[in-house]
């Protein structure tokens, strides 16, 4: 029979083994979420190339998260792994949307389907900052393909009515995705109908200095 303090040394050894993985795989959350938001302000800055270099450091460093948590569940489901993959999953779909105007799918992103919907949820506020950085660039009408994004992520999230302990705080998402959409909304029609009045009174200058010519 082996004694307490065998006993004691095999599980000890055990617990150590889990405290290392559980540090190496927060520090490695971590990088991966700085160079996911990274990447995503790359993106509204229009260096895609750089938007790309992060996002390929992001794959890697999650290659690196599930083999470290491999055989440690308790670490991978300790919530630091799921805020990582949903800003993966934000930051994937920030630049298919923005650059391809297409949405990838769960599969595609390569992450749990609730962090993939909790990062599609955040990546309404992003494209509410792109629309906005449209309108100061006085193209409010390529923003109106964007808000319907934004609307079609907010139906979607609305279909997932299952308790918290399932979508993990899902619900919150898709009450701050239909804040965004409001306030977008009434934001991008207030900026498409001052672009219409300017349009208006500037072909009436037009017409008044043509006029004005023949006199």
């Amino acid at each position: 029979m082996p004694s307490l303090n065998d006993l004691a040394e095999g599980m000890l050894s055990e617990f150590e083994a889990k405290d290392r993985a559980r540090e190496e795989t927060l520090k490695l959350s971590r990088s991966l979420i700085r160079n996911c938001s990274a990447s995503i302000r790359s993106v509204h800055r229009g260096d895609l190339p750089e938007a790309e270099r992060y996002m390929g450091i992001a794959l890697e460093t999650l290659k690196r998260i599930r083999d470290q948590t491999r055989d440690q569940p308790v670490i991978r489901y300790a919530g630091f792994v799921d805020d990582a993959e949903q800003e993966y999953a934000e930051a994937r779909n920030v630049y298919s949307i923005i650059t391809s105007h297409e949405v990838l799918s769960p599969h595609e992103v390569g992450v749990d389907t609730v962090n993939y919907l909790s990062g599609l949820g955040d990546v309404t506020g992003e494209l509410r900052r792109h629309i906005l950085d449209l309108i100061r660039q006085g193209r409010p009408a390529d923003g109106e393909y964007f808000l319907d994004v934004m609307e079609e992520i907010y139906r979607l999230l609305m279909l997932f009515d299952y308790p918290d302990a399932i979508t993990r705080g899902l619900r919150r998402k898709s009450d701050l995705a239909r804040s965004m959409l409001e306030k977008t909304r009434g934001d991008l029609t207030n900026a498409i109908e001052m672009a219409a009045m300017a349009g208006s009174i500037h072909r009436l200058e037009d017409k008044l200095k043509e006029a004005g010519s023949r006199v």
